[in-house]
């Protein structure tokens, strides 16, 4: 594995996801062993050349030799690119691009909604994205999508609850926003739709934690209250990362009861 000399990678230090992969790189050997840097410890001779605020949204790569920095994808594309050429060419190609930036941008103007963590107020630099509304509803969206697909598929393995529509589990998992905003609205909007985010978060975890049960009956016959054992779980895990959530946020405990009463007003209304 060739090894880019001289190249620093500035990472969110709260952030797993951009810990694993530039701990990745040093230990594959694609960076060396001063590859990587938190953001918060920017010396204010790198602020000088550093736009601070475009690298709290897309992962800077430092050339400490020259002085330059390339930002997001073309980071990312260097570091691989150098080991696997190919990788790079490919990924520059106009359409592969335009798709890595957005998908790129996607994900890091939400991650603070995917994996929340404490802001440090001591701490002079502080690695949070902007706040993008274009990308936060995008967010919203998929959420709900994903949520919706995979309750509508697992409400098919409980035959005494009415038959279920894809329609029914869509307004399910929309309206538990609005249910959940009544009691926030006071709040600014951009704590509202950082609320928001991770609510939605809470709901994708939860449908990912069902789907395994729904790939494992393909093949073996579970019996209804395995299946109802499994969903309760699931609940469980939900309202445990929900109320850790809420704290992070700094948010009223009351959000957690809510949450669990929309839930109850929901089984009540499909039941009836």
């Amino acid at each position: 594995m060739k090894t880019l000399q001289n190249q620093t990678l500035l990472y969110d230090e709260d952030c797993p996801l951009c810990q694993v992969y530039t701990t990745g790189f040093i230990k594959a050997k694609m960076l060396d062993e001063n590859g990587r840097k938190s953001y918060c410890e920017l010396s204010e001779n790198e602020q000088n050349f550093v736009d601070v605020n475009r690298a709290s949204n897309e992962i800077a790569l430092i050339d400490n030799k020259n002085q330059t920095v390339l930002y997001g994808i073309d980071s990312l594309l260097k570091v691989i690119g150098f080991s696997f050429p190919l990788i790079e060419r490919i990924g520059n190609l106009k359409p592969i691009k335009f798709f890595l930036k957005k998908l790129y941008s996607f994900v890091s103007y939400n991650r603070k909604v995917i994996i929340p963590s404490k802001i440090n107020k001591e701490a002079k630099l502080q690695c949070v994205p902007n706040f993008n509304y274009k990308y936060r509803f995008l967010f919203i969206g998929f959420a709900a999508a994903i949520t919706t697909i995979v309750l509508y598929h697992y409400s098919l393995l409980i035959p005494n609850l009415p038959k279920a529509s894809i329609a029914r589990e869509f307004i399910v998992a929309l309206g538990q926003l609005f249910f959940q905003g009544l009691f926030v609205l006071k709040l600014d909007k951009k704590t509202i739709l950082n609320y928001a985010g991770n609510l939605m978060t809470v709901s994708l975890m939860g449908s990912l934690l069902l789907l395994p049960m729904l790939a494992l009956q393909t093949v073996i016959d579970f019996s209804e209250n395995t299946i109802l054992f499994w969903f309760g779980i699931t609940a469980l895990i939900m309202f445990i990362e929900h109320y850790r959530r809420t704290q992070i946020l700094e948010l009223p405990a009351y959000l957690c009861i809510t949450w669990v009463l929309y839930r109850i007003l929901v089984l009540l209304l499909i039941l009836n």
